[in-house]
């Protein structure tokens, strides 16, 4: 299984794909924990690129469409692999959700796979610019509305669940695992 966490700036897609690998693996599956970008040259060409002052122009959005697509080039081989649950931080939905155009980014990412299942982690917009406050971030108030905006309408395309986070990180564990729980076979109301 392909499992996709997505979610605006802090909202606690590394705590929690953490969070759920544990508990997947207490319950016998194998799984193994990807994050985009990735650590390939690439990956380190777009963390940064991110920094850089034009990073939100037309141009540089394209430039990110580009890196991004080829980035996730690299992992494609992982992700036919059945025999352990892949959990990736973030994909190409991000793409969708942060860079535009929209329609030019969906014809680069034609060839990238498609999640079983898209947890999207939905965070107030002041709260991700709380938890991200001093971080390496170039995104605002703003900008991230549009984004989550973005992955709510997105989030009909898909295999999706829907996680509140902005509860606390167990409530928001218990979410995730009640809602992973039936696509594996798991009883949902035996977990707590």
């Amino acid at each position: 299984m392909y499992i996709v966490f997505e979610g605006i700036d802090g909202a606690g897609k590394s705590t929690q794909i953490r969070m759920l690998k544990e508990w997947l693996e207490a319950n016998g599956f194998r799984v193994e924990t990807l994050v985009e970008p990735t650590d390939s040259e690439v990956g380190k060409l777009i963390r940064k690129l991110l920094q850089h002052p034009d990073a939100k122009s037309d141009n540089f959005q394209k430039i990110f469409g580009l890196l991004f697509a080829a980035d996730r080039m690299m992992i494609m081989d992982k992700l036919e692999d059945e025999s352990k649950i892949i959990i990736s931080d973030r994909s190409f939905i991000s793409s969708l959700a942060y860079q535009s155009p929209m329609d030019w980014i969906d014809v680069l990412n034609k060839y990238a796979k498609r999640p079983d299942l898209l947890i999207l982690l939905d965070l107030d917009v002041k709260t991700s610019v709380a938890r991200t406050s001093g971080k390496d971030t170039f995104e605002d108030e703003e900008f991230l509305a549009g984004v989550k905006e973005n992955y709510l309408k997105l989030a009909d395309n898909f295999t999706c669940e829907i996680i509140d986070a902005n509860n606390g990180i167990n409530k928001v564990s218990s979410d995730i695992k009640k809602a992973v729980a039936p696509y594996l076979g798991i009883c949902p109301d035996c977990i707590q």
